[in-house]
Formats: C-alpha cells, sequence, structure tokens
C-alpha cells in the first residue's frame, strides 16, 4: 500500500475509534444520569459514578413499587400493608394498644389527605389516611392527633380513668373532671376545675373534652410527658419528638422483624394545618413505606421533619 493511501487509512481507523468510543461514554453518563433520577441521596447534590454491578442492583430496587407493599383491598394497617420480604409483623395481644392501632380503620386506598376545611393536601407523601375525623376547627395538629388516638384507645376499652393531659404550664387535665361534669376555667391566665354541669360520659362530652386539650396541649407537654427509649425496644405508640413552636411528632404504627431481629416500622403523623392522620411514606424510598431500624441514624428524616439524636421517647399516657 502506497504511503499516503496507508497514512490515510490509519488516520480515518483513529477517527472511527474516537467516534465509537465516544458514543459509548454518552451512553454510560445517560445511564447514570437516569439511575441517579431514581436514587433519593441524603445531604448530597453530587453525582457519583457508578460500576456495571451497583447499576444493575439499583435498576432491580427502582423496580419496587408502592403496590408490592399495599394490599388495596384491606382496610386497616394489618390487612392494608405487606411486610418487607423476610420480615413478620410482631404479634400484637389481643386488647392492646398495638391491636387497637392495627385494626384502627382506613379510609379506602388512594385517599387524600384533607385539611380541617376540607382543602385536599396536594403532594403524595403519605400512604394511608386513619378513618378519624378532624373536626372544622385548625386544633387537631401533630400532637394531638396522637394524643387523641390514645384518648380513643382507653376510652373504648373501658380505661376513661387513664385519661389525662398536661397543658403547655403543667396543668392536669384529665378525664374524670370532664365527665363529672366539671370545665377548665381561667384566672389570671391559670387554669382551674369549676363544677359547671351535670355527669356525662357520652361521646359527644369526650369530643369536647378533646378540644380543650388540643387547644391547650402541645408537643412541649407531649415531650414533658414521654422518656427516652432506645430503638432496639420500639414499641408501637412509641414517637420521634421535637418539643417547640413549631415543633414536630411522628408515631410509630406497626412493626415486624425479620430473624436477625431488626425491626421496620411504619409512621404516623398529622400536621399543621390539621389534617387527616395518615401513614407517611420514607423519603429514602418512597416506594416502600417501611422506616428501617438499620437506617435511624440521626439527624434521622422523614417525610416531613428530621429530628435529632434523643428524639425517639416513650410516652407514659398508658401507665
Amino acid at each position: 500500500m502506497p504511503t499516503m493511501k496507508r497514512n490515510k487509512f490509519y488516520v480515518l481507523l483513529l477517527m472511527m475509534i474516537f467516534l465509537f468510543s465516544g458514543c459509548m461514554r454518552n451512553d454510560i453518563n445517560t445511564a447514570t444520569s437516569k439511575e441517579t433520577e431514581s436514587t433519593i441521596t441524603s445531604d448530597s447534590t453530587s453525582a457519583k459514578a457508578i460500576d456495571n454491578d451497583s447499576t444493575k442492583e439499583s435498576s432491580e430496587e427502582s423496580a419496587v413499587q408502592l403496590s408490592n407493599f399495599i394490599n388495596p383491598e384491606g382496610n386497616t394497617l394489618f390487612t392494608r400493608f405487606i411486610t418487607p420480604e423476610g420480615y413478620k409483623r410482631v404479634e400484637a395481644g389481643k386488647g392492646s394498644f398495638a391491636d387497637f392501632i392495627g385494626n384502627y380503620p382506613l379510609e379506602p386506598d388512594g385517599t387524600p389527605v384533607y385539611y380541617f376545611d376540607k382543602r385536599e393536601k396536594s403532594g403524595d407523601g403519605h400512604a394511608a389516611v386513619f378513618s378519624m375525623e378532624v373536626g372544622e376547627e385548625d386544633l387537631q395538629q401533630c400532637a394531638d392527633s396522637i394524643m387523641r388516638i390514645y384518648a380513643e384507645y382507653l376510652y373504648r376499652s373501658g380505661n376513661e380513668d387513664k385519661i389525662s393531659f398536661k397543658f403547655v404550664d403543667g396543668f392536669v387535665c384529665d378525664y374524670n373532671h370532664w365527665k363529672q361534669g366539671y370545665r377548665v376555667k381561667f384566672a389570671d391566665d391559670k387554669p382551674y376545675w369549676e363544677k359547671k354541669t351535670d355527669a356525662d360520659n357520652s361521646e359527644e362530652t369526650f369530643k369536647k373534652y378533646l378540644r380543650i386539650v388540643f387547644a391547650y396541649s402541645s408537643t412541649l407537654s407531649m415531650e414533658n410527658e414521654s422518656t427516652p427509649v432506645d430503638i432496639s425496644q420500639l414499641k408501637v405508640g412509641d414517637i420521634f419528638i421535637k418539643g417547640g413552636s413549631p415543633g414536630h411528632v411522628v408515631m410509630v404504627a406497626d412493626i415486624c422483624e425479620n430473624e436477625a431481629g431488626e425491626k421496620a416500622f411504619l409512621l404516623a403523623q398529622g400536621f399543621m394545618p390539621a389534617q387527616s392522620f395518615h401513614i407517611i411514606k420514607n423519603p429514602a424510598h418512597s416506594e416502600d413505606p417501611w422506616y428501617y431500624e438499620s437506617e435511624v441514624k440521626y439527624p434521622f428524616r422523614t417525610q416531613n421533619y428530621t429530628f435529632d439524636e434523643g428524639s425517639l421517647r416513650r410516652l407514659n399516657y398508658l401507665d
């Protein structure tokens, strides 16, 4: 082959190799970008390089759908939510608080969260909605929803003598006083009891009691009525809480375990403005609503709030 032709042949060959390798790089970059978009990362804004093995694993993870964990025909937590593979639901004793929560009625699958004024909340950060009325006032917010479900459990199980919540200033507002006809009055901004009506333990009286509790209690008083607990001792009804104005609180509503004893759990919350009590998704993998014990590292990020170390606590409402 003449020298000039041979040189042109080599130049053409090199150009073809360069173009082909450039296409390969574009394909790899495109795949990496798609994987990055389908994966939620915490405290990171930079994309990281991934090899073929990690790309495969990430693709398999993105194939998981919320429907894998939801039985749309179920009308309670126990029948609506499917436990993760390898996990079994922790047995709830008959008549226990965990049994009450697990069998609490849910709205039909796909029901949106509504505010107290009937407006629909935007977004898709919830996985289920409890059939719990909110009322027509902006009162039943985050801490209030949890106080309500504890109070409902005690009221419906015949333990209304235990229903008692503290106001932010420390005043003990117990249902025993209320059902006996006493009402909360104020003098110089200090609450006190005054006999105002006949004894009554009706549903309507119970609901009016809750309204006064919601008005004067909050995450501040709730935090004071709880004690720290370790994640290894997690129970249904435990809370992650930040007392404040504003603060926030979410409640452990369901728990399952694998053979190694590692827990996964669902979280429920109300929020402000007052809105439906609902199960929240996990922002780390919104297609799987369960939170895993191994994920609980502080600051601990939930759907709408991030909690600091020491926020996991147990309420004394059942004592």
